[in-house]
């Protein structure tokens, strides 16, 4: 299995955010993380598509936007335009989930399902063969720095086995992400649950070192074997 590391802005220096991102990147990042919130949908206010256009030069990568905010739609065109790859969003902040995993399709890029830590699996029976990307919180959205929850291994184990059933059928590959207090010592754990992507924002940007702290984490995914 093929495993990817996402920084999250939401933990870098504002000041310097276009040479964040360059510095994450020439440190082994495969997608940089993009966390929207609204003050609404959660307990914070972050940043908006002019942020996300204004790192864009210097992303070689993905930028994997992932809106927690609501109303979901009038947002989705803004940031294709500012340079998204994935958009994901949260079924709950969508009226219309079907209608929104559209919308991001038909602005060029790709799909995804934000589930919370007591949101269930259900609504993925009925929207996975769309979705390019199923993120599962695995703390409460809306800060950064929280610590991992850990009953988000079972709901991983079960989103890991209806998105091998969807890609066996389809031929998809949808990945399954992971997103809130993600560490070296706990990584490989989770990994054996079934992620394969790993949003980690603290994790990296608090050490300094970001070669460092990305190696520490490939070296602990190493050792998983696969599912």
């Amino acid at each position: 299995m093929k495993y990817r590391i996402a920084p999250s802005l939401l933990s870098a220096d504002f000041a310097r955010l276009g040479d964040e991102t360059r510095n994450v990147i020439a440190a082994g990042a495969d997608f940089v993380h993009f966390d929207v919130m609204d003050n609404h949908y959660v307990p914070n206010l972050t940043v908006g598509p002019l942020v996300c256009q204004a790192i864009k030069p210097y992303a070689t990568v993905p930028i994997d936007v992932h809106l927690m905010v609501q109303p979901v739609d009038a947002l989705v065109g803004e940031f294709a335009k500012a340079g998204a790859t994935y958009i994901s969003f949260h079924p709950e902040a969508s009226r219309h989930i079907d209608r929104t995993v559209a919308l991001i399709r038909d602005c060029g890029c790709k799909p995804g399902l934000a589930l919370n830590p007591a949101t269930p699996l259900d609504c993925l029976d009925w929207v996975l063969d769309q979705v390019d990307l199923v993120l599962l919180m695995s703390v409460n959205p809306g800060f950064g720095g929280q610590a991992f929850i850990p009953h988000t291994l079972d709901k991983l184990r079960q989103a890991r086995a209806r998105i091998d059933a969807a890609q066996q059928r389809t031929g998809r590959e949808i990945l399954l992400e992971i997103d809130g207090g993600v560490k070296a010592d706990n990584i490989a754990a989770i990994a054996q649950a079934g992620a394969d992507t790993f949003v980690a924002g603290s994790a990296v940007f608090s050490g300094g070192d970001y070669m460092k702290t990305i190696g520490a984490l490939r070296t602990a995914l190493r050792s998983v074997s696969s599912h």
